[in-house]
């Protein structure tokens, strides 16, 4: 039987729209998102003002302003964020030296071992956060848990500026109510697809089986089983390592024909091997090209590959291109997947919570 782990997943509060926040007054009361603010430009992130009116990340600048008429949309500066970012990864080391980065602003941690706070996780949550208050001036949100998916939904349970415990002994009737939706993985699609079969929560699932699952949800039904019953065995990937490495763009105008897309290539592919240069230890094993459509449906198509070719890059088009029922494009983007090590589990032991 695997052993109880105590696992902390920190998230920063609207982090780039905080950092814009904290650094210009003027922003601190008006409704605020950083992105672009061009016509096919879309929002990285929005203050908590901004999220009353419906605006989200994620969303087109047209649609936010519709949304919001007043909402401040400000260019972001990635230098602030990354510098921002290692301060907040240096208080994390303070307390444990089991890290998994999920992004600039989030991160798991491992602190089932720590003696600090006589080894109490939630004791070394609040300290994380009032670390990242006193220095930085900005909030963070954390969940307390026995595992990863857990630690993750609990820390959005009292955002922002929250904290959120499930110990051991409490695991099941937290999980037992869960949505499903709030399970990663399940998108809206499939959480319809669940619901016409009569599922809506974890307790729903308990009562079935994974071969009951696996005609609605395919290969992650025995995963959804062990989440609906709290169970994630998953060990913090502390080398965590790049899998994929990509560039793309959004166009200023749809373009719709084969030599418009092999131009743009032509300029991704210069921007993709500068990027490569930074990964020359790793192996490559296939490329792809993706396309989003007008309509904002996209599709992707991959090959095996060992380099980064170009002629493979405009040997995939006419596949994607093939896709496109003569809708127009509105992004162009080049992938290239690396080749993985796995990383050994960790065996740890939860003294107390």
């Amino acid at each position: 039987m695997a052993q109880l782990r105590k696992i902390i997943h920190i998230d920063m509060d609207c982090f780039y729209a905080a950092v814009e926040m904290r650094d210009f007054p003027e922003y601190r009361n008006i409704p605020l998102a950083v992105g672009g603010d061009g016509p096919r430009s879309v929002l990285c992130t929005c203050n908590y003002q901004a999220r009353q009116f419906g605006v989200r990340s994620a969303m087109s600048a047209i649609k936010a302003k519709q949304l919001c008429p007043e909402l401040k949309i400000v260019h972001g500066r990635m230098d602030v964020y990354k510098e921002t970012s290692e301060h907040i990864r240096e208080i994390f080391s303070r307390y444990t030296q089991l890290i998994e980065p999920l992004s600039l602003d989030e991160a798991f941690l491992d602190v089932t071992d720590t003696t600090k706070f006589q080894g109490s996780a939630t004791l070394i949550a609040q300290q994380i956060r009032q670390d990242i208050f006193q220095e930085l001036n900005l909030t963070a949100s954390a969940g307390v848990a026995p595992n990863k998916f857990l630690a993750k939904i609990a820390s959005d349970e009292n955002k922002p500026n929250g904290q959120f415990v499930i110990t051991p002994n409490k695991v099941s009737e937290f999980v037992e109510e869960l949505s499903l939706k709030k399970i990663p993985g399940i998108g809206p699609k499939t959480f319809e697809k669940l619901q016409r079969h009569g599922f809506r929560t974890c307790k729903d699932i308990r009562g079935s089986e994974v071969k009951s699952l696996q005609p609605i949800v395919g290969k992650f039904a025995h995963t959804l089983f062990l989440k609906a019953h709290g169970v994630d065995h998953r060990a913090l990937e502390v080398c965590r390592q790049r899998k994929s490495l990509a560039i793309e763009t959004t166009l200023p105008e749809d373009i719709i024909s084969e030599d418009e897309c092999i131009e743009v290539i032509e300029s991704l592919y210069e921007k993709l091997l500068a990027r490569l240069d930074k990964h020359t230890n790793r192996h490559i094993v296939r490329q792809g090209i993706k396309l989003k459509f007008n309509d904002f449906n996209q599709t992707t198509v991959e090959q095996q590959s060992h380099s980064c070719q170009k002629t493979v890059f405009k040997q995939l088009l006419p596949k994607a291109l093939a896709r496109s029922n003569n809708r127009g494009i509105r992004l162009v983007g080049l992938t290239l997947g690396f080749s993985q090590e796995s990383d050994s589990d960790l065996q740890l032991t939860l003294p107390n919570f």
